[in-house]
């Protein structure tokens, strides 16, 4: 027990228990395969995972899907949970309502064109908790070479 408590303690004063140490970059995240085919952002404790219609050439109405884990993977339910997700693609903006859609999933349908400029700004509150922000850019190109080797 004596000994728990002194690992636990020089692991806090050396910074191992730091949040920082178990954040992602957006760079990390972009050369892991996401489970849905989307793109993965880190938000405070909770991985968010946008996914779009990747072949809207014209601006038509389509789904914009939010799966939510923790940073192990894990299922987040969404029960209870709201948000919003407001694109920009080129010239047009598009907001659209986010609703749980069973298991963790929140789930909206707006019109909007896929092109690789589109930024998308996600906020999700989950049920008693804060609201999180993520942002995407979901068809944009990585520049890591090395993704292909994940796949």
């Amino acid at each position: 027990m004596k000994q728990s408590l002194i690992l636990f303690a020089a692991a806090g004063m050396f910074g191992l228990s730091s949040p920082s140490l178990l954040a992602h970059t957006d760079e990390y995240l972009d050369t892991l395969k996401a489970p849905n085919g989307g793109q993965l952002r880190m938000s405070g404790i909770y991985h968010f995972e946008l996914v779009v219609a990747k072949d809207n050439t014209d601006a038509k109405e389509s789904p914009v899907v939010v799966y939510v884990t923790d940073h192990a993977g894990i299922k987040i339910p969404t029960v209870g949970a709201g948000g919003t997700a407001t694109m920009v693609a080129g010239k047009r903006q598009a907001s659209v309502k986010l609703v749980p859609d069973g298991d963790n999933r929140l789930k909206g349908v707006v019109r909007y064109a896929s092109t690789p400029d589109m930024k998308v700004v996600v906020s999700i509150t989950l049920a008693d908790k804060t609201a999180r922000q993520a942002r995407f850019t979901p068809l944009a190109v990585a520049k890591d070479a090395h993704m292909e080797h994940k796949r």
